[in-house]
C-alpha cells in the first residue's frame, strides 16, 4: 500500500513539474523580427528591465504589467523608449512609451490582453543609444483576442 501512495505521489509531483517548468523554446520568428526593426542596427543586450507579470494567468483579457528599467533618470543618462512585443498574439507590438529625464523614473503600468500562452519582449533604449531587453514566458489559460 505504502509503495503504491508512493508512485502515486511522484507521480503526481512529476506532472505538476510539467506543467510548471514549460520547455525552453525559440522565440517566433515574427517576434525576432519585430525586435530587430525595433533595435535597428543596435544589438539588443539583456539585463537592466524588469518584467512583473505573473507567470500563470487564468483569464488573457486583461493581464496586468509592469515594466521598470535600472535608469537614473538624469539628462545624461535616461531611457528615451519602452517597447512592448509578444509571440503569439494577432498584432506583434502591444505598446510603446516615450520617457525622457522629467519622468523621474523609468517604470510603466499598464494591462494587455494575450491570445494564448507566449512569449513577451521587452525593450529600452538608453539615451547613450543602447538597447537593452528582457523576456519572459506566460502561461494563458483562458484565450483573449483570437481572430477567427
Amino acid at each position: 500500500m505504502k509503495a503504491r501512495r508512493r508512485v502515486l505521489l511522484q507521480l503526481a509531483a512529476g506532472g505538476a513539474l510539467l506543467i510548471t517548468l514549460r520547455p525552453a523554446h525559440a522565440a517566433d520568428a515574427q517576434l525576432e523580427e519585430t525586435v530587430t526593426a525595433w533595435a535597428g542596427s543596435t544589438t539588443p543586450r539583456s539585463g537592466r528591465i524588469t518584467i512583473d507579470v505573473a507567470p500563470l494567468v487564468d483569464n488573457g483579457n486583461a493581464v496586468p504589467i509592469t515594466l521598470r528599467i535600472d535608469s537614473p533618470m538624469s539628462a545624461a543618462d535616461h531611457v528615451r523608449e519602452i517597447a512592448l512585443f509578444n509571440e503569439r498574439n494577432p498584432q506583434r507590438d502591444i505598446a510603446r512609451w516615450q520617457l525622457g529625464p522629467a519622468n523621474g523614473r523609468a517604470e510603466v503600468s499598464t494591462r494587455i490582453r494575450l491570445a494564448t500562452s507566449q512569449q513577451l519582449a521587452a525593450l529600452a533604449r538608453l539615451s547613450d543609444g543602447s538597447v537593452w531587453q528582457q523576456r519572459v514566458d506566460v502561461i494563458v489559460t483562458l484565450a483573449a483576442c483570437v481572430e477567427s
